[in-house]
């Protein structure tokens, strides 16, 4: 599902499904937590309003493997800020800061 699909969901998205959502726009893997953190990094450097929340993968609907594996793997460095999962408004400043990190 794109960024703009989910963006006619609802306003707010956890940083996971944005960047599932950013990387099948890209035609690329999402499975890679330190691409993850990478993204975080390119996220939080540009100061959105991004609010660290924990998330069961479960709880957001996710019943894919791969996906608990993923948020998992992540949560083993929760003290890094780029591992955390966030909240994130997806406005259209927003979309453009997370298209520019494929650029």
């Amino acid at each position: 599902m794109s960024l703009d699909e989910i963006r006619k969901k609802v306003i707010f998205h956890n940083s996971v499904d944005v960047w599932i959502a950013a990387c099948f726009e890209k035609k690329i893997s999402w499975t890679n937590t330190e691409d993850y953190k990478k993204f975080m990094k390119h996220l939080l450097s540009f100061n959105l309003n991004l609010k660290a929340f924990s998330l069961c993968a479960h709880d957001a609907g996710a019943t894919e493997e791969e996906k608990t594996k993923f948020t998992d793997i992540l949560f083993e460095t929760k003290d890094d800020p780029t591992s955390l999962i966030y909240t994130i408004k997806l406005n259209a400043s927003a979309l453009e800061i997370i298209r520019n990190h494929f650029s």
